[in-house]
């Protein structure tokens, strides 16, 4: 069969090289129509505003800004977290898709070719005549016959890209793969922002309940103090009562900081893709929150444009929805298409040699939509203005990253100021507690002026650790600004 195949294809092939250099002309001489893209100039800023700690671009310091705080135990969370993160996962197979969305769109720049086979028998029966038998009966034959009949060939088409609508639709899926490859980039730089952030507060909030802990057990002190001299006749009710409510006060504030705490564990979980409580024994353990360092790879504000993923996503959209314009141009112009089909059949399987048949056909088509309405141009505004909706998008992207580099700039440049002048604070009211027990203890005053420095002094420690817990976010937030925590090898390139 496959000898007679070759065969009867002969013609077809010497038809084929011409019609294939008749194409090649075609193509070559061809355009896509529709506009063709080109990265729109944006004009940003030459510098910061406020650049106090800014230092040049290092990329490979922005990558992994995690390990500019030096501690292990971060670092650990976040390479986890890039690993099993569920919302990664979720990028990732978003990527994987529009992958895959590529090569539908470029399939449609082959020919398509389909092969068949078929074998059918059918039979007939017909009334016959009636034949007389011995004993005055009668009996009636009936004639029978039963046909084969076997087919395979071929059916192929191609239809021409004359007018480049299918390229413009490949062109506007391989930007989509781009922009879902940035997606996947900024969920890493999201990622590790929320783990870092996540886990800085959870420090602070240990410190602060550190301190609550050490200033409940000198209220407590100073309530046993105050019993003892209210017991010798040296202080009144007023003043137990005072130190009570004080330490009362203190104590109440446990709870709340130890549940704040839990929860941000449980969101830590989270982040990693586990369960609430599998960090728990990880990290309820108190340690004090890592030091910031002196100074922040920033760059210039020109570099955010290569560096921050959802700015190049925006252009990456951008690119799709101005090659869909061209993609719905080509609808206003004719479609040319090759069809050919070759096919063998035989009625006799075992003589096949003798008794098949060859069927051929190939020749050009087009077909031309004159009139629907007006849909085709409507089609065209419509992916117009979806492009001009993407510049616009691609433009707000930029402005928002440069604003929320300077609001976290300015943020962390003043609470580290305001952190300066809280550490005074405290040590001032450290002093006043000192001085206000002595002199209470001494009968020089009553303990009026100890509660008033010993809640002083706690609100100003409590003040100076969540200032010190947010100039750690902050800078977080400025790392996510930048663009930080993506680096090519962990985008899946």
């Amino acid at each position: 069969m496959i000898s007679i195949l070759t065969r009867s294809f002969t013609r077809v092939r010497r038809a084929r090289r011409t019609v294939s250099l008749l194409l090649a002309v075609l193509l070559l001489s061809g355009c896509a129509v529709g506009p063709d893209y080109i990265t729109p100039d944006q004009e940003v800023p030459s510098g910061w505003i406020d650049p106090s700690k800014a230092s040049p671009s290092d990329p490979a310091a922005l990558a992994s800004w995690w390990e500019s705080f030096g501690d292990p135990v971060l670092t650990g969370l976040v390479a986890r977290g890039m690993s099993s993160n569920l919302d990664l996962k979720i990028a990732t197979e978003r990527l994987r898709q529009s992958r895959a969305a590529l090569g539908q769109a470029s399939g449609a720049l082959w020919p398509s070719l389909d092969l068949n086979a078929s074998h059918q028998r059918s039979g007939s029966r017909l009334p016959g005549s009636t034949v007389e038998r011995a004993g005055d009966s009668s009996v009636t034959l009936s004639e029978s016959s039963t046909k084969d009949l076997s087919r395979a060939g071929f059916d192929a088409s191609w239809e021409i890209d004359l007018f480049g609508g299918t390229r413009r639709t490949v062109e506007a899926a391989r930007a989509n793969v781009r922009a879902s490859r940035e997606d996947l980039r900024d969920v890493l730089v999201t990622v590790a922002g929320d783990i870092g952030q996540n886990y800085l507060t959870l420090r602070g909030l240990q410190e602060q309940l550190k301190v609550t802990r050490e200033n409940l057990a000198a209220q407590e002190r100073s309530e046993q103090i105050t019993k003892k001299r209210y017991d010798a006749g040296f202080a009144s009710a007023l003043d137990v009562s005072g130190a009570q409510a004080q330490a009362a006060s203190t104590r109440a504030q446990i709870p709340a900081l130890q549940a704040q705490i839990r929860q941000t564990i449980y969101g830590l979980g989270l982040l990693l893709g586990q369960e609430p409580g599998a960090l728990l024994a990880e990290l309820e353990g108190e340690k004090p929150m890592p030091g910031v360092p002196a100074q922040v790879p920033a760059g210039l504000p020109s570099e955010l444009l290569q560096r921050r993923p959802d700015i190049r996503g925006a252009e990456a959209r951008l690119h799709a929805a101005t090659a869909r314009i061209g993609a719905a141009k080509a609808d206003l112009f004719p479609r040319f298409t090759l069809n050919g089909s070759a096919s063998i059949q035989a009625s006799d399987l075992v003589s096949w040699s003798e008794s098949v048949s060859r069927l051929w056909s190939f020749g050009p088509s087009v077909s031309w939509n004159l009139f629907n309405g007006g849909a085709t141009r409507a089609r065209i505004e419509e992916n117009r203005s979806l492009a001009d909706e993407a510049f616009a998008s691609y433009r707000k992207t930029i402005l928002s990253a440069l604003q929320e580099v300077e609001s976290a700039w300015v943020a962390f440049d003043r609470e580290t100021e305001r952190a300066a002048l809280l550490g005074t604070a405290v040590e001032s009211n450290r002093r006043s507690v000192d001085l206000a027990t002595r002199l209470y203890v001494e009968g020089q005053s009553d303990f009026l002026p100890v509660l008033d420095a010993q809640r002083s002094l706690y609100g100003a420690q409590q003040a100076l650790i969540t200032s010190r817990s947010q100039i750690s976010t902050h800078l977080v937030s400025l790392y996510k600004a930048l663009g930080g925590g993506w680096d090519a090898e962990k985008a899946g390139e």
